[in-house]
């Protein structure tokens, strides 16, 4: 009861990894404990997903959780194998049926702790312990438990197979090579593990390589896709900007026409209320004369008829009311014509511009359309020359301004206010925008290949010098190293050392791309930002060096 009782002790104190007694015990937020570095182990496999878990419940923890040594539960441990339970062993010791048992232990066996090669035999640690002690048995060759040692043994001599035919492309024994491989082509079989495990390193390099180029492209697609979602937001706000301006300019006009409504309606009504008022005065005085006529018709003495006649007979002139045209909808009419035609020309321009918008929106793909051969990049290349008034007094320009070297001695141009007067450097002719490629043939120990806006500075330090400034992009080559340079930030470049260097350009897709071009075209190094300017082709050269534009 006392031994089944330390077992159970011991599975208490056990780590679930290694199902060994807990080494450097930790315990973990979710309150299970493991060896330190096999709880590190298994984390650090799982790095690459940004998620860790807990072997047992399996709970996750994002950020990855610290690390502390639990020293009461390392006391307690120590405490344990103090008393004999190192000794016992538990039922995790014992082979189960995904184990390779000891090949010596009689009953139940234990798990193995080695396979010998040389014996084909695999041991528990109890009695692997010959195999350390006796000197004769040091000299085999342990490996960890194997459930396939019998393959070692041929089917036919029932001998190791030490031997490898390189003809039939198999491993034999001593005794099949006096035999049926008599002449053959045979090395040991550990010399051929050397050439193949040579192989496997060249293989395995060759795998590592290409992970490292897709997680350099996983890195690029996720920039692409921030670029995506960074160029649309800016892309909608400035158009709701400018939408919204063009609403409040249109509330703008509503409303100026609004005004202008009203005071014309204020104007023509003050108008027809005048001469209204003016006809009801003068109707009021015609009944009034016409009271007086009615009156004096009734009178019946001659004398005082005629006698009052003159007074009672004139009329004042008549407002010619007859002459009134009513036409009150015509002005307004010519209103609501006027911005019925404004209304049409407006539809007529945003169904046309539509279209326009709607095919520079579809052509957002371009941040994912980046050519992928050199055939491809090649359809977007562009000629370039170099400029003259801008080139260093040491640079000398020749093959028609494409290309540049190095010279001792400065050469006679005539002053300028474009010439670089601090570096030896030089831009292109022409400006760069919209997609464009070229390549760079260069000689000599270092050459700075670059973009850089027109207004970088001619003369100074290093405020003149591409890659130094947030005005140009440079990528410097000399016999060992690539080197990136921007606002005087310098990034290593690892790559394939060619002479030739081509630059891709997508000035409205914010893209700069820089290539080593030999046997293939490799990726060297590329910018994802904002361009502002035009930008300009440009050469840096240290003596002895030249570049030409082919």
């Amino acid at each position: 009861m006392a031994q089944k009782g330390v077992q159970l002790d011991r599975e208490s104190f056990s780590c679930s990894i290694c199902l060994d007694l807990l080494k450097d015990p930790v315990a973990i937020p979710c309150g299970h404990s493991y060896c330190m570095s096999c709880i590190k182990g298994h984390w650090d496999g799982e790095d690459q997903k940004g998620i860790h878990s807990c072997p047992q419940c399996r709970k996750t923890f994002i950020p990855r959780p610290v690390l502390e040594k639990n020293t009461m539960l390392a006391d307690l441990v120590e405490q344990l194998k103090k008393t004999g339970l190192q000794a016992a062993p538990a039922d995790h010791c014992y082979a189960g049926a995904e184990d390779v048992a000891c090949d010596v232990c009689s009953g139940r066996k234990l798990k193995a702790a080695k396979s010998c090669l040389s014996c084909l035999a695999s041991y528990c640690e109890e009695h692997l312990q010959p195999h350390y002690d006796s000197a004769p048995l040091r000299k085999h060759k342990l490996v960890e438990p194997s459930k396939e040692l019998q393959e070692n043994i041929c089917s036919d001599h029932g001998e190791v197979m030490k031997i490898f035919c390189r003809t039939d492309q198999k491993c034999i024994c001593y005794l099949c090579l006096m035999e049926e491989h008599k002449g053959h082509d045979t090395v040991s079989a550990a010399a051929e593990r050397t050439e193949r495990q040579r192989e496997l390193e060249g293989s395995r390099q060759q795998i590592q390589q290409r992970i490292q180029d897709a997680e350099k492209d996983v890195k690029l697609l996720q920039q692409e896709l921030e670029a995506i979602h960074r160029f649309a937001d800016k892309t909608e706000e400035h158009s709701q900007k400018i939408f919204a301006e063009l609403i409040r300019l249109l509330q703008k006009r509503s409303s100026d026409v609004k005004q202008q409504i009203r005071s014309q309606q204020e104007a023509e009504g003050s108008r027809v209320k005048e001469l209204q008022e003016k006809l009801e005065q003068e109707i009021t005085e015609l009944k009034r004369k016409d009271a007086e006529l009615k009156q004096l018709s009734h009178t019946e003495d001659h004398s005082q008829f005629l006698l009052s006649w003159p007074s009672v007979a004139a009329l004042r002139g008549a407002t010619h009311s007859s002459s009134i045209k009513i036409r009150p909808l015509r002005h307004f009419e010519d209103v609501t014509a006027a911005v019925s035609e404004l209304r049409d020309k407006l539809q007529d321009i945003l169904r046309e511009e539509w279209a326009n918008i709607s095919l520079r929106v579809a052509e957002g793909d371009v941040l994912l359309s980046e050519p992928t051969s050199r055939a491809g990049f090649l359809k977007y290349s562009c000629e370039i020359t170099l400029d003259p008034n801008t080139a260093h007094r040491y640079l000398l320009l020749s093959e028609g301004n494409r290309k540049v070297t190095y010279m001792n001695q400065p050469q006679s141009y005539s002053d300028h206010p474009d010439r670089f007067i601090g570096c030896q450097q030089v831009l292109s002719r022409e400006s760069l925008t919209g997609r464009c490629y070229w390549e760079v043939e260069m000689r000599g120990e270092e050459v700075g290949v670059a973009v850089a806006y027109k207004n970088i500075s001619r003369a100074g330090g290093t405020e003149c010098l591409f890659g130094f400034n947030d005005k140009s992009w440079s990528l410097y080559c000399d016999p060992n190293s690539y080197t990136f340079m921007y606002n005087n930030i310098r990034t290593s470049i690892s790559g394939p050392r060619a002479s030739r260097v081509g630059v891709y350009l997508d000035h409205r897709a914010g893209i700069l791309s820089f290539y080593s071009i030999s046997g293939t075209m490799t990726l060297l190094h590329r910018v994802q930002t904002t361009f502002t300017q035009p930008l300009y082709a440009g050469i840096e050269l240290y003596s002895g060096a030249s570049a030409e534009f082919v």
